[in-house]
């Protein structure tokens, strides 16, 4: 790195520091050519981040969320201020920059400057934000109406468009679904569209043959957010969505979980698909989720922390060998730890307890943050 830079990137830490601001550490592929995906425009990394690596756009900059996707090769990052940076792939216009080009950098989404941002969701190829004034936007791939604007027309939107809903609180995206908080009375949670699984949640994967002269089936898209008929009357504070699975919490601490029920991530203790929100059982009782309590959902598994005192469950498959976890079981190397937040890709996980970040799974692209030798690595259940 240059001396100029090099002083830069100091003066910027230490402004961060002074503040309190929290910076971002990034690990992981800067090569989204090797994830068999093509890209337009820019130029690849030279390689993996196999260790927590500062990026130079973002030095300085409090940021509050990040999101990614465990079918995603795209990240979200929101500062304190409002603003909304994105990089990562955007064949579809996922990054909300106006075209198609990929980004090796945080880039400031310019159509979204005069709003404050404070939640976004990232699926596969789309991107969902909400601002503090209950509006929410959405850019990206919108084949089957995931960005819920009402219409499949011009299937991908490279600039930010508004979704129909109201007064939103978050939104968290699956892999072609979205999911929004609401606080509209009656309609706290709403979703839309692919429902192949039933990770909507009304009943139905909306499934039909696409030709009388063959069994070609397909999925009728939803492109209209709809709110879940079976948690009306409830009040649901917290989501996280999987590939093409959804875990939602309410107000009084009970967990629901729906869609794809293949290896156990919905954790009934079976792998049937659930078409609609169905209650895991293990938090009926003692173990009910208080609101510090969190939620995470990877490709195959989900996660939360529980029981008042910080337990962390997970359930579904944890690693790509042996029997995978039919439902909730608490991890033993990590009780005690206070644990403040978690994310889950598509078969590793993170952490933030106390002081320390913790991460575990399969590293194929260095995003445990070990460095070049450790390619995985499990905790007891």
């Amino acid at each position: 790195m240059p001396a100029r830079a090099a002083a830069a990137a100091a003066e910027g830490e230490e402004k961060a520091a002074e503040a309190g601001g929290r910076e971002l550490l990034y690990c992981g592929t800067v090569r989204f050519d090797i994830m068999g995906r093509k890209v337009k425009g820019g130029v690849q990394g030279r390689g993996n981040l196999v260790s927590p690596t500062r990026l130079r756009p973002l030095v300085g900059v409090d940021i509050r969320l990040v999101a990614s996707g465990c079918a995603a090769c795209h990240c979200v990052a929101l500062s304190s201020d409002g603003r909304c940076f994105s990089w990562g792939r955007n064949e579809k216009g996922q990054l909300g920059h106006g075209d198609t080009l990929l980004r090796n950098l945080p880039t400031v989404v310019s159509k979204l400057s005069k709003y404050n941002i404070i939640a976004a969701g990232v699926g596969r190829n789309h991107t969902v934000v909400v601002t503090d004034e209950g509006k929410s936007f959405a850019f990206g791939d919108n084949r089957h109406g995931q960005l819920g604007t009402g219409s499949l027309r011009s299937g991908t939107k490279v600039l930010p468009v508004p979704c129909l809903v109201t007064k939103a609180t978050n939104a968290v995206c699956g892999a072609e679904f979205t999911v929004w908080l609401s606080s509209v009375e009656g309609s706290s949670i709403l979703t839309a569209g692919l429902p192949q699984y039933g990770q909507l949640g009304h009943g139905s994967d909306n499934e039909y043959n696409a030709n009388a002269s063959s069994v070609r089936l397909t999925y009728d898209p939803q492109p209209h957010p709809r709110a879940i008929a079976a948690l009306s009357g409830k009040t649901v504070v917290k989501v996280a969505c999987g590939t093409n699975h959804t875990v939602a919490v309410d107000s009084s601490g009970f967990v629901y979980s729906w869609g794809f029920g293949g290896y156990g991530r919905l954790g009934h203790n079976e792998q049937k698909d659930e078409w609609q929100p169905r209650l895991v059982e293990i938090f009926q009782k003692n173990n009910m989720l208080s609101p510090s309590d969190i939620i995470s959902a990877g490709s195959a598994s989900s996660a939360c922390t529980a029981g008042g005192r910080g337990q962390l469950y997970v359930w579904g498959k944890l690693k790509n060998w042996g029997d995978e976890c039919m439902y909730p079981k608490p991890v033993r190397d990590l009780s005690g730890w206070n644990i403040r937040c978690m994310a889950s890709g598509d078969m590793h996980h993170i952490i933030g307890a106390e002081d320390s970040c913790i991460s575990w799974g399969l590293s194929e692209y260095g995003e445990l943050g070990y460095g070049p030798t450790q390619k995985y690595i499990y905790l007891k259940c």
